[in-house]
């Protein structure tokens, strides 16, 4: 098992600040083994998982069941019982309230929805992603590409056992998982969109060729993508656009947030085929946003991507504050400065542009450009001021 010492830490501050704490997170993520390692550490607590019937029958009647209890009371798929956030609300206004209440949760929008409703101003958010390359460590960054972040999928005894784990994963996401999630859509339509979107990684959105190449509307595919964006399947990277005397691109980009979980897709099942195929470039880029958004610790609602149809383009940019981080991500190992990066760095007003590539040696480019290893990622790149003062 990998201690996910981090996130735990900043959990258990959140629960000594507020009544109620959501950790939101794909399935299989991690977030019931941290959570019972929060219990388990607390001098009291409770667990509740709303997939056995044995404990949905015990919260009959919430108030009656959770009022009694103190300590940490932990409510594992809360979407499944979206009814409970009223009585987590009445719970969490007594007076010098017993009880921390922990929800665990897979589908964001549909608690997002109940608890700006019910729970504003008591209740606070943190998501547990794939497995970071500070969790397991630079030595492992290939492992972590072409495994991808599932702690299952990473720890597998061999790449062979690895593959198939994701594979089984896939299969009862979309059979299970997704009806369970209260998402309309079948499972099989789902997989045939999201084997299509594996083929569009790293690709700026476009609903009609979408909707054309699998047979149905562009409001339909919009519905799809909405739907696995929030089940934290996907990353939808928005474009930034501002005032500029050119012609910006105002579709977003979306990419498959888990590396391992791409490859499944692509059918890519070891390093040697990945580096062969014509998606190596994409998924390489699409596991360095990630890995970068963890490091800095960015929210969503700081990270763009920036392209003009002149050709300018920049594949991150995050906005901590009034200063602007610009990244592009190259699979090479020669990076040099290009027309594209001069652009962004003066028309973005960039405080740096960093050059992630796959050589071995951070150096500098040009005057605020400069080139990071990846590997050294963890080394070079410093999370953002604003994390760094929670």
């Amino acid at each position: 098992m990998i201690p996910r010492d981090n996130h735990a830490t900043v959990v258990r501050g959140l629960l000594a600040r507020n009544p109620v704490v959501a950790l939101l997170g794909a399935r299989q993520v991690g977030k019931t083994t941290l959570a019972r390692k929060l219990a388990g550490a607390a001098r009291r607590a409770e667990f509740f998982d709303l997939e056995r019937a044995a404990d949905v029958a015990r919260l009959t009647d919430p108030e009656l069941a959770l009022g009694p209890l103190r300590g940490i009371v932990v409510l594992d798929e809360i979407q499944r019982r979206p009814d409970l956030v009223p009585a987590l609300r009445v719970l969490a206004d007594r007076p010098r309230s017993p009880a921390r209440f922990l929800v665990l949760g897979s589908a964001a929008p549909v608690l997002l929805r109940q608890s700006s409703e019910s729970l504003a101003g008591r209740i606070a958010f943190h998501e547990l992603p794939g497995l970071s390359l500070a969790e397991v460590g630079a030595t492992a960054l290939d492992r972590l590409w072409l495994r991808g972040g599932f702690p299952r999928a990473f720890t597998a005894r061999s790449t062979s056992e690895s593959a198939s784990w994701r594979r089984d994963f896939v299969r009862t996401f979309l059979e299970r998982d997704v009806p369970q999630l209260d998402i309309a859509i079948p499972p099989v339509t789902l997989e045939r969109f999201l084997s299509m979107l594996a083929h569009y990684h790293g690709q700026v959105w476009n609903a009609s060729e979408l909707g054309r190449s699998f047979g149905v509307s562009h409001h339909a595919v919009r519905r799809y993508l909405e739907a696995l964006e929030r089940t934290f399947m996907l990353r939808v990277l928005r474009p930034w656009a501002e005032n500029l005397a050119k012609r910006q691109v105002k579709s977003p980009k979306v990419y498959i947030r888990d590396s391992g979980l791409l490859h499944t897709l692509l059918d890519i099942d070891d390093s040697n085929h990945l580096e062969r195929h014509p998606k190596v470039g994409a998924s390489w880029e699409g596991f360095v946003v990630e890995a970068l958004i963890q490091r800095l610790g960015a929210r969503a609602d700081q990270c763009y991507f920036w392209a003009t149809h002149s050709g300018a383009e920049l594949d991150l940019l995050v906005i901590d504050g009034t200063r602007r981080f610009g990244f592009e991500i190259k699979r090479t190992t020669a990076p040099s400065v290009t027309p594209s990066m001069r652009n962004a760095l003066s028309d973005l007003g960039l405080t740096s542009l960093d050059v992630l590539h796959a050589g071995d040696a951070t150096f500098p480019l040009a005057l605020s450009i400069r080139a990071v290893a990846a590997h050294r990622l963890l080394d070079d790149i410093e999370p953002l001021k604003s994390q760094r003062r929670t």
